[in-house]
């Protein structure tokens, strides 16, 4: 990547995908600077890299400006449940046009490309299906989910006005649900929920009749298309969708992790949350393209076995559904906010 060491930041760096990447930088030989505030971010996620002379973490709102020599920019930072999102609607909207206004002055500045984590929610519940990039998407403006939905979008726009205004190198990579070891225990999204209280004996929770279908990519897969993204040459600018584009329902995803699981869990049904999305898919022709044939190579079940065997290790689950003598588990799993479960991206 990039052709020779060069100092990258990455913005939540702690968090699920944010602390892959780190890693995955680290291995190619980059010097990385993680920032976090933690509020869905744990310094579990990055306890093995701490030590590494090339790796250094910072604690750090980026709602405030941040001042460093970087030569690449990852902006991976914002809650991504809505659980999480939600609990402080302000604060989410503020990290995605604030703190992205900062990471591209910072970008400004030192003359770095940055990349921006967006998101499939700026489809919104979409008419178009499967989505393409030039789809406008279908977003309620003044809803629930509007502090994450319209602040991404904001962020898009800012972006291309960096870019066209002031010649700042981007990239935009809207990201499709992701899942995978680290992702937060109680984030409320449908992966972890359905893992989480299968592995309990918890009910699973289906929001809707469960035919409201996603499609799933390994976290490793993510992060292989955002460091090819963010390798492509000066004036690829995107937006590229990064996901997989295999439709599974809800009902489909409680039956795989029933199965995998061995969980004799049974399914509860609720109503859906308000602009929840009814369709979720990515068309990855454009990025097939850009990419150099880029796709997810991890088929769902594998995917899955990975993501359990992780949270029974979490949550000190032995593979028969008993407790077992666990690790402390971090901070914001004991903290997290309380609210309706939900299945976002």
């Amino acid at each position: 990547m990039f052709g020779s060491r060069l100092r990258v930041l990455v913005t939540g760096g702690a968090g699920f995908i944010g602390s892959h990447l780190c890693e995955r930088l680290l291995r190619k030989g980059h010097e990385v600077l993680c920032l976090d505030n933690y509020f869905t971010g744990t310094r579990s996620n990055i306890a093995a890299l701490i030590g590494d002379p090339m790796f250094e973490a910072v604690r750090h709102d980026i709602t405030f400006p941040y001042y460093a020599e970087v030569d690449r920019i990852f902006n991976m930072a914002c809650p991504a449940s809505p659980i999480h999102y939600q609990f402080d609607p302000v604060q989410t909207t503020k990290t995605t046009v604030h703190g992205v206004i900062n990471m591209l002055g910072l970008a400004k500045r030192t003359r770095a490309r940055i990349l921006q984590a967006s998101t499939s929610e700026v489809y919104g519940d979409p008419v178009e299906h499967p989505q393409r990039e030039e789809y406008w998407g279908n977003v309620n403006p003044i809803g629930p989910r509007a502090c994450y939905d319209e602040g991404k979008r904001c962020a898009e726009t800012l972006f291309f006005d960096y870019h066209r205004q002031h010649g700042i190198d981007i990239k935009v990579a809207r990201i499709f649900n992701t899942y995978g070891p680290r992702m937060h225990p109680a984030d409320g999204r449908v992966v972890s929920n359905f893992i989480v209280q299968a592995l309990r004996g918890d009910p699973i929770t289906i929001y809707g009749d469960g035919r409201q279908t996603r499609s799933f990519c390994y976290v490793d897969d993510l992060v292989d298309g955002l460091i090819r993204l963010m390798d492509t040459p000066t004036g690829v600018t995107g937006p590229l969708n990064l996901g997989n584009p295999g439709e599974f329902s809800m009902l489909e995803l409680a039956e795989a992790v029933l199965r995998l699981t061995q969980s004799k869990s049974h399914l509860i049904f609720q109503p859906l949350p308000t602009d929840d999305p009814k369709q979720r898919q990515p068309n990855l022709d454009r990025t097939r393209a850009t990419l150099e044939g880029w796709q997810p190579v991890t088929p769902l079940e594998e995917g899955l076995k990975k993501t359990i065997a992780y949270f029974r290790l979490a949550l000190g689950i032995d593979p028969i559904g008993n407790s077992m003598v666990a690790t402390r588990p971090p901070r914001s799993v004991v903290a997290a906010p309380s609210g309706p479960e939900m299945t976002g991206s």
